[in-house]
């Protein structure tokens, strides 16, 4: 099913896209209703989620958290600190054959995957 291009749709990938520390959902509705107090926090919700299952965001899914939304769509991991709680890029090479090495090693056929890193960054560590 082809979803409509809508103003709202696109306010909320401008928002997200303008963004560049992987906000929640709820961060990425309070920094629409500053400008547009008229879309609902359920508009802003239903758009991100649409924009995810389209590929124009990245969702970020984070254990016992909310998830992330990320403007870059290319293949990365990511890594969040346990002490701020900040999730960051990791800026390393993406290992394409890792699909291929899980179905080798398991006999599953894999669809997807997201890798999530934890541990203190920096300024946490007081560096």
């Amino acid at each position: 099913m082809q979803t409509r291009n809508t103003v709202q749709r696109q306010i909320v990938l401008r928002t997200v896209q303008s963004m560049h520390d992987h906000p929640t959902a709820e961060t990425i509705y309070e920094v629409v209703a500053k400008e547009h107090p008229s879309i609902s926090k359920a508009t802003v919700y239903r758009n991100l989620n649409q924009l995810a299952a389209q590929g124009a965001v990245r969702r970020v899914p984070i254990p016992s958290g909310a998830d992330r939304f990320d403007f870059n769509v290319c293949d990365h991991y990511h890594v969040r600190c346990t002490g701020c709680g900040a999730v960051f890029d990791v800026q390393m090479p993406y290992l394409n054959d890792l699909i291929g090495q899980v179905e080798d090693a398991s006999g599953v056929q894999v669809d997807r995957y997201d890798i999530l890193f934890e541990g203190v960054c920096a300024a946490c560590r007081g560096e």
